[in-house]
């Protein structure tokens, strides 16, 4: 069986460096590194981590040899979804190589006895209720933040990645990471729905290390169990009875109201329509009726078009996930980590880092 050594030197050989060049690249000292990999002395938590950051593998690969199903995946996939793959691979490692630096992902599931019901509708509908329970004793559900307020209720981690058209998004659960990787668009309600439909596949313990949904209203879906379950979670979620009973009101819906109550719940028309008509708050003809309205028009009835125009900016841009981001600055600040792993999370060169961070110090301030 393989040392950790033996692992750490098949990287040198595959990186096709130097020992003294691969040293330089993860910022450890070459003749430590030689002393280390000829048993005179142990690689310690902290050189394994900036090896791992580094050179794109997992701690728990340079610990034990086992390669997590997630990477396999992530090798195997092609296209939109391997690019997924490859950015949920990366964020699912720091959070495994931050759980052995002692932070482990915060994660904070509802009651297992919402699984009750008749059907998967009901179970999502269950399931949402309990969340919602959990939302209300932090808060209220915001309109704005939905990705801060997952993270801060459910402690799973959201990210948003440019991988073009054609994937919506996964959850991931493995190495101790519970993930959600949003695509970015220009659309925001769907984006919006699809975070609470993957919260829906976490909170259900759905599949295991990877759930995708390269479209989450392909009309194939509908036959899948856990699909059916975290759509009706996801509509359950963001439009909760109460709260949409007391809008709608006892007034007669119209087409303003209508669009109003699109842009107050910041949901699709199609997705309101068939919520009211499952409330039994409109009929079938109603709902054929209103689920025809674009988001763009809905916005345009209730006069909100340019809240729209910046929720559409705000879904365009990538969004690093909350919780790893803090830990990862949390075990550079304790001294458990270098500042590499932080920088490449960034996206930024770490001596530039290190220089906002001594001057944000001088000044008093955070970075």
């Amino acid at each position: 069986m393989s040392s950790i050594s033996d692992r750490v030197r098949s990287l040198i050989d595959q990186s096709g460096l130097s020992l003294h060049d691969f040293a330089d690249q993860a910022d450890l000292d070459a003749k430590h590194l030689s002393e280390c990999l000829s048993g005179t002395s142990p690689l310690s938590s902290v050189d394994l981590a900036v090896i791992a950051d580094e050179f794109h593998v997992s701690m728990d690969w340079l610990l034990t040899g086992a390669e997590p199903p997630l990477a396999v995946a992530a090798r195997t996939t092609t296209g939109k979804a391997a690019e997924a793959l490859a950015a949920a691979r990366d964020y699912v490692a720091r959070r495994a190589d931050l759980d052995k630096l002692g932070y482990p992902q915060p994660w904070r599931p509802v009651s297992p006895t919402v699984r009750s019901g008749n059907g998967y509708a009901a179970q999502g509908e269950a399931l949402a209720k309990s969340a919602l329970r959990a939302v209300e004793r932090q808060g209220q559900l915001t309109q704005n933040g939905l990705p801060e307020l997952i993270e801060t209720v459910f402690g799973a981690d959201v990210a948003v990645e440019p991988l073009g058209d054609g994937f919506d998004g996964l959850a991931a659960m493995g190495q101790g990471a519970k993930l959600i990787l949003l695509s970015t668009t220009s659309n925001p309600a769907r984006q919006r729905f699809t975070l609470a439909h993957e919260l829906g596949h976490l909170l259900a313990d759905d599949d295991q290390d990877v759930h995708l949904d390269r479209d989450i209203f392909d009309r194939a879906q509908k036959n899948d169990p856990s699909e059916q379950r975290a759509n009706a979670f996801a509509s359950a979620f963001l439009l909760p009875e109460q709260s949409l009973r007391e809008a709608v009101g006892a007034a007669r819906l119209t087409r303003e109201s209508f669009g109003t109550l699109c842009c107050d719940f910041m949901v699709s028309p199609e997705t309101l329509a068939y919520r009211l008509l499952k409330l039994r708050v409109i009929d079938a003809g109603g709902c054929d009726y209103y689920k025809r309205m674009t988001v763009r028009e809905a916005a345009a009835i209730a006069g909100r078009v340019e809240e729209l125009n910046q929720r559409v900016a705000a879904s365009e841009e990538k969004r690093l996930p909350g919780l790893v981001v803090r830990d990862t600055r949390a075990a550079y600040e304790a001294g458990k980590a270098t500042l590499r792993p932080y920088a490449s999370l960034l996206g930024v060169d770490v001596d530039e880092l290190r220089d906002q961070l001594a001057t944000a110090q001088d000044n008093g301030g955070a970075a």
